[in-house]
Formats: C-alpha cells, structure tokens, sequence
C-alpha cells in the first residue's frame, strides 16, 4: 500500500507539474502576443493619426501643437494625456513608450514628434487585463480538473504498476504458509523415525526390525517429496503461462497407474484403468500437472480404500470434452465435507479427522487453470468418486 501511494503521488505530481507548466507558458505567450499587438497599433496610430477624431477603440489620441496647446480625443478617462512625456519629447526629446496608472490593467502610452507637433496615443489596457483574467481562470479551472484527473489516472497507473509486486507478494505469503505448515508433520515424523533408527542400531537391535524403521523412513522422505511437489507446483499455478501443448490423458493415466501399482498391490487394492474406447483422450495442457492432479487423486483414493478394495481410473470423451473418473469403492466421506475436501489443510465434519492437505486443492486449482471442472461424489461406506472435465483439443 506504501508503495501504491508513493507511485500514485509521484505521479499525480508530475501531471500537475506538467499542466502547470503548459498553463504558464500559454499565459506567457498570449501576454507576449497583447503586448506586440499594443504596441504595433500604437505605432500605426501615431503615424497615420491627422486628427484626434475617431481613433480605435480604447484609444485616445493627444495633439500638442508647437505654441503648446493640447487637443483630445472627446471623453478621454481623467488622468490622461501623460504631460511629462509629451513635454519632454515636445522639447526635443526621444519618442517615448511610457505606462500609465488607472483602472484594472492602466494604459499604455507612445509619445512621437511629428513635425511640428506632438502627438500622444494612449490605450487603455482593461481589455488585455480581463483577458487575462479569464485566461487565468481557465488555466486555474483546467489545473483543478487536471489534478483530480492526474489523481484518479495516478492511483489507476499505481494499482496496475504494483499489481505484480503484490500479487508476488501474495504468493510468497501463500508459500512461507502453506511450507510451514505442510511441512511441519512430516519433518517431525522423519526426525523421530531417525532418531528411533539411530537408537535401535546403537542397541543392537536385530536386522528385521532395523529394516521395517528403515522402510518407514523411505515412505516418509517419499510422502515429503509429495509435499514439496505440491508446494512448488503451488507456486507456479499463479503464474501465466500460454504455452500449452496438446497432452494425451490416457498415457498421463497409464503412467500414474503404472506408478501407484507397487503400493495399491502392497494394500491389495486393485488398481486399474479403463481408457476410452474412442481413442487418445488429449487435452490443450501443461503435463506435469495435469500428471499431478491424477497422482493426488488416486493417491487419495489408495488412502481411503481398504484391502480388497477397488481403485479405478476411467476415461471418456463426449463432443468436445474428455472426462477422467477416479472411483473408488472405500470409507468415502460426508456429502457436506465436498466443498470442504478442496481448501487447503481442511480437515473433515462430523467426527472424522482426516486431513485434507494441499493435494486436492491444488488439482481444482490446476483444472480450473486448464478451463476445466472437478466434482466430487461420495457417501461414508460406498466409496468416492472425482470427476474431471476438460475442454478436448485436437490428436
């Protein structure tokens, strides 16, 4: 949040800065172009006035002939002529460019000899001084709606500049959690399985024994293996990646079967596989975990089936979607535990004490990523089932 605010008013100050510049240099250009416009009609007028009858508008002409007297242009405002200008330039003087006080903006005033007169044009500089004004009240008013404009802009260009920041953040929150957590349990049954090995080879204790702590260990450096695939795959999900090939299903199956046979004969379940009749059963995806999302699923059925029980893995495809089933024919679980079976580290309802991990959230996490949906099915007593459906590419 720090971060967004910096960005956000670094940005909304640059804008503002940036508009207020623009406002200053169009102010500076359009003073510059009323004071040359002034001027050259001042000097036009000096040079062509025969009289101090009708000048331009705002103007006011002022004649002193060579005895000193002064006519004037009719209703000319008080104040007016600059006597001190035309005294001096009347004397022999140098044309002058004088400024007059008066009302908002004053007058601007050119004193020139010609021949033997003076002549003074004077204008009033009330139209300049007002356009201005409204220049500078729209330049102020642009300003404003510039600023709210360059804070919402700001705040956008800020949430979408550290949208990536945070959501890395995020993900590493997720992983140091989900780490901690997953990794706690089996860390401490391997150490205590160590420590028991150690123990019974210091004793002296027979081959036999030796060699069950021994396979003991293996399975749990195996099941902490899973854990850290699951946690790495975790953390690549949130990431996008379009580079998906097509993936035949039926070999990922076969492969996972092939994989979980020495364990589902160990428990003397029967595990097998039913591919689909119709042909390749290939999906647009990435391999590994669509191949991880299969390895939990009969996993957890192998955990949930007793001996002489039945595991089965069932392809199908209709129209353009390829179906994978994983049945199961085991303890099964509450219908109100189903949404439950997918959040990380859940654990079961009504008494049962299961836990859930990171293995099936984690399959939903990877379907869903593939545009696809998993249900799951079952009742306490009659086994379960996981339905995956997955938009069909082509063989």
């Amino acid at each position: 949040m720090r971060a967004r605010r910096v960005i956000a008013v670094q940005t909304a100050a640059a804008i503002t800065v940036s508009l207020l510049i623009a406002g200053l240099l169009a102010l500076v250009v359009v003073t510059h172009s009323q004071d040359a416009a002034a001027a050259a009609l001042l000097r036009q007028t000096a040079a062509t006035a025969e009289d101090v009858d009708d000048p331009p508008p705002d103007v006011w002409i002022f004649v002193q002939d060579a005895g000193g007297r002064i006519r004037a242009t009719e209703d000319a405002p008080a104040g007016l002529p600059d006597r001190g200008a035309l005294g001096r330039v009347h004397a022999g003087g140098a044309g002058e460019s004088t400024t007059i006080s008066g009302r908002e903006g004053g007058y601007l005033a050119l004193t020139r000899q010609r021949g033997t007169r003076t002549v003074q044009v004077v204008l009033s500089r009330h139209e300049q001084h007002e356009e201005r004004e409204r220049l500078l009240g729209a330049l102020l008013a642009g300003e404003v709606v510039g600023l709210l404009v360059a804070v919402l802009s700001a705040a956008l260009l800020a949430r979408r500049a550290t949208a990536p920041l945070a959501d890395a953040l995020t993900r590493q929150r997720q992983f140091v959690a989900d780490a901690s957590h997953e990794l706690r349990t089996p860390l401490t049954q391997l150490h205590t399985r160590a420590q028991l090995l150690q123990m019974d080879v210091r004793a002296g204790v027979d081959r036999t024994q030796v060699s069950a702590d021994v396979d003991e260990l293996v399975t749990g450096t195996r099941h902490l293996g899973e854990v850290v695939e699951d946690l790495l795959l975790s953390t690549q999900l949130s990431r996008r990646d379009d580079a998906r090939v097509p993936v035949d299903l039926g070999v990922v199956a076969a492969a996972v079967v092939a994989d979980q046979a020495p364990r589902a004969a160990a428990q003397h379940v029967e595990l097998t596989l039913l591919p689909d009749a119709d042909g390749p059963s290939v999906v647009p995806g990435h391999e590994v975990a669509l191949r991880r999302v299969l390895t939990a699923l009969v996993d957890n059925a192998l955990s949930h089936t007793p001996g002489g029980g039945h595991v089965r893995v069932e392809l199908g495809r209709d129209a353009a979607v390829v179906t994978v089933v994983v049945r199961d024919d085991g303890t099964g679980f509450d219908p109100a535990d189903t949404e439950r079976l997918f959040a990380r580290f859940a654990r079961g309802g009504q008494g049962d004490h299961r836990r859930f991990g990171l293995g099936l959230a984690l399959a939903r996490e990877v379907v869903t990523g593939h545009g696809g949906t998993i249900e799951a099915w079952g009742a306490p007593g009659s086994g379960a089932a996981f339905t995956i459906r997955l938009p069909a590419g082509s063989s």
